[in-house]
């Protein structure tokens, strides 16, 4: 085989996954856009810039409108596929939203630069993806199908298979498999990875994260199978519970049939702004170097574990992280077996948290555990345990169509809500999306404008009298 005829290619996630599984989502722009030229003359295949819990973070914590961070990502990423991790029909919130604010984001988002969408459930349930790869590849977006890997009695190689038909027939541009908590080993990798390359006809990309210390080794044995695309973040971005990193792979496929072809020596000036850039988020940093095995036992990935931690700490029951975890996989055997991915892990970690404090189980249900319960999040993988469903919503019937369906328009009730704060279109959705936080952070954005026009007018009374 001719090197170069059989490439393996790159994303590059530091900038979206890399910060949230290491920063908690906490990365500014201002440290990202001095590098982002440099990262767009490397040739990755695509850069995640934006989506899972970056819109979130923006507006929550760090006072910077989201759609202006994408459009500042597109003028500096000029040669750049841009990517970013769409939830279906969770959109990038944590819950389902009706299908205008659905349709209206990813209009918007095309508009504003976002060429790649990867596109996931976290049931696995397509219905709950269908309508988000409809209106992406009407609006001339590039949509990736995703399958998220989890291991259970129902998530086999034939699950697996079936799934990447159905996303290719429902127009799926390329396929991921997305492995969230570092659960999947390199031989299963190779059987999957291998078997979708066989069936399928449009390109596959594989997204794992290092959390157990197996995803470099599933990414070799995934270029074997004949992936086409890998994720990865750059070094000092890298590892832990974020991606592999770019540059190891990088050094470990060159002179092969899989030679990325990217230059280490530009990647090193890129990991060493980022590795400085570090030192401004200690508080948040997640900087121990060791591998989390416990994520094969429990598949509990790394964030849901420090989740416990804080809510434990809070009711001075530490000493029950233990029983917590031990009591996650029972609770997901319950509920049918979900992936544990936004947000599902957290539906079913606050329950198994709840369950074992208070010492009998489900005895006490979040809103969320109801509604999953209910239907409302999708179709469960596996039929749910019907006793633990009793015990929660009694004799309430679950729904059995797509939860969109019975959810009205949302968009008139964000316009009426945004009034007079409205800049631009974009800022219904945020309304619509996050209705508790948008609203105060538009209101904000106004007042620092106005505080900056009286300024400059001050500055210029001399020649222009107020």
């Amino acid at each position: 085989m001719n090197i170069g005829e059989r490439r393996v290619k790159i994303m590059d996630t530091t900038m979206r996954d890399g910060h949230q599984s290491l920063l908690a989502t906490r990365m500014r722009l201002e440290h990202m856009i001095p590098i982002a030229e440099k990262i767009d003359a490397i040739g990755f295949h695509s850069v995640e810039v934006w989506g899972g819990a970056t819109f979130d973070s923006c507006i929550r914590f760090l006072n910077e409108d989201p759609w202006e961070r994408l459009r500042v990502f597109r003028r500096h990423l000029k040669n750049s596929k841009t990517q970013m991790l769409l939830r279906g029909q969770n959109v990038v919130g944590y819950k389902h939203y009706a299908d205008d604010v659905l349709d209206e984001f990813i209009k918007a988002a095309v508009h504003n630069g976002m060429d790649i969408f990867r596109i996931f459930d976290a049931l696995n349930d397509v219905r709950n993806m269908e309508r988000a790869m409809q209106t992406t590849k009407r609006e001339g977006g590039h949509v990736q199908g995703t399958v998220v890997y989890t291991i259970s009695p129902v998530h086999n190689y034939d699950f697996f298979m079936r799934m990447g038909k159905e996303l290719e027939q429902l127009g799926a541009d390329s396929i991921c498999l997305k492995d969230m908590a570092g659960i999947l080993a390199p031989y299963p990798a190779y059987e999957i990875i291998k078997g979708l390359k066989e069936s399928l006809s449009i390109p596959i990309q594989l997204h794992c994260h290092y959390t157990s210390g197996m995803a470099a080794m599933t990414y070799m044995k995934a270029a074997e199978a004949g992936v086409d695309v890998i994720d990865c973040a750059i070094s000092s971005m890298a590892l832990q519970t974020s991606q592999p990193a770019i540059e190891t792979m990088v050094a470990a496929f060159k002179d092969t049939p899989y030679d990325t072809g990217l230059d280490l020596t530009a990647l090193t000036e890129i990991a060493d702004h980022f590795r400085d850039i570090r030192n401004n988020y200690v508080q948040f940093d997640n900087s121990s170097n060791n591998v989390d095995t416990n994520v094969l036992q429990y598949q509990v990935p790394g964030g849901m574990i420090s989740n416990f931690v804080n809510q434990l700490k809070e009711q001075d029951a530490l000493d029950k992280l233990p029983e917590v975890l031990a009591e996650v996989p029972r609770v997901r055997e319950d509920f049918g077996f979900p992936p544990l991915v936004t947000p599902s892990s957290q539906i079913v970690g606050t329950q198994a948290a709840i369950n074992v404090l208070m010492g009998e189980r489900y005895k006490m249900a979040t809103n969320e555990v109801k509604n999953y319960m209910r239907g409302f999040y999708g179709r469960s993988p596996a039929p749910v345990n019907e006793e633990a469903r009793k015990k929660i919503i009694g004799d309430e019937e679950p729904i059995t169509v797509r939860p969109a369906d019975l959810i009205e328009p949302e968009l008139p009730a964000a316009r009426e809500e945004v009034g007079p704060y409205m800049e631009k279109p974009e800022d219904v959705v945020s309304v619509a999306l996050f209705p508790q936080v948008a609203p105060k952070f538009l209101k904000e954005r106004m007042a620092k404008k106005l505080l900056v026009d009286l300024d400059l007018a001050a500055q210029g009374s001399e020649f222009y009298p107020l």
